[in-house]
């Protein structure tokens, strides 16, 4: 937050600074705003320009830039002010050296003014504005602990933490179950393996409990009569 607001301060300073400066002198008392935008391409003349026609054009181009990128909180909207005001300070400059064979600094009035620093500082301040931004962020990330959890019903730890188990080993139903069973064969009535007496199939379900039926062989008196001889008549 205090990054963007001092962000904020640099880049409308320099935006008020290349505004202002078309209105000062830049070259041999000439103000920018006499120079026409048709002459940085086909040459610098004489010539009064308009004044929406001027250098002013770029500058207040740049100002709206500006203000979007201010109320976005857009460090490229902001950046890319501050490169128009540079780029066509340093284009006009290009084009009166060629059109006065050089370019010169004196304090009497003569040479570059007053209003060519105030562009280029105004450029460099918005580009300080821009690095000094720190520009939008996400929504997760402007969110604080009690906002997500109010939107997602609870709150999710940021990172992953480790649970030490407690000493003896895990209690009961905390940790997995036991691993497979090694008998060689599988028992489907849960006895173990070699064990004949608990591996015999159940007998038949009896409701009352009882023990369970046992058959009795009856002797067969016509046999037994058969292999004794026979009886007293």
């Amino acid at each position: 937050m205090i990054r963007n607001v001092a962000g904020a301060v640099l880049a409308l300073a320099g935006a008020t600074a290349a505004v202002l400066s078309p209105f000062r002198a830049w070259y041999d008392g000439r103000h920018g705003r006499d120079y026409a935008m048709d002459e940085l391409f086909t040459g610098i003349t004489e010539a009064k320009a308009d004044l929406w026609w001027s250098l002013l054009l770029p500058f207040a181009f740049a100002a709206l830039l500006t203000l979007v990128g201010v109320v976005l909180r857009s460090r490229l909207l902001v950046g890319l002010a501050g490169l128009v005001v540079l780029g066509f300070t340093v284009f006009w400059m290009v084009r009166v050296g060629q059109y006065e064979g050089s370019l010169t600094v004196d304090g009497g009035g003569t040479g570059l003014g007053d209003g060519v620093a105030n562009a280029l500082g105004g450029g460099i301040l918005l580009l300080l504005g821009a690095l000094v931004m720190s520009g939008r962020r996400g929504r997760r990330a402007r969110e604080g602990p009690e906002e997500r959890t109010g939107r997602a019903g609870r709150a999710w730890p940021e990172e992953p933490r480790a649970y030490a188990a407690p000493p003896g080993g895990p209690g009961p139903g905390t940790g997995p179950g036991p691993g497979p069973r090694e008998d060689p064969v599988a028992d489907p009535y849960g006895a173990p393996a070699g064990d004949p007496r608990e591996s015999a199939a159940p007998g038949p379900y009896d409701p009352y409990g009882s023990e369970p039926t046992r058959t009795f062989e009856v002797p067969d008196r016509e046999r037994d009569r058969g292999q004794d001889g026979p009886g007293p008549r």
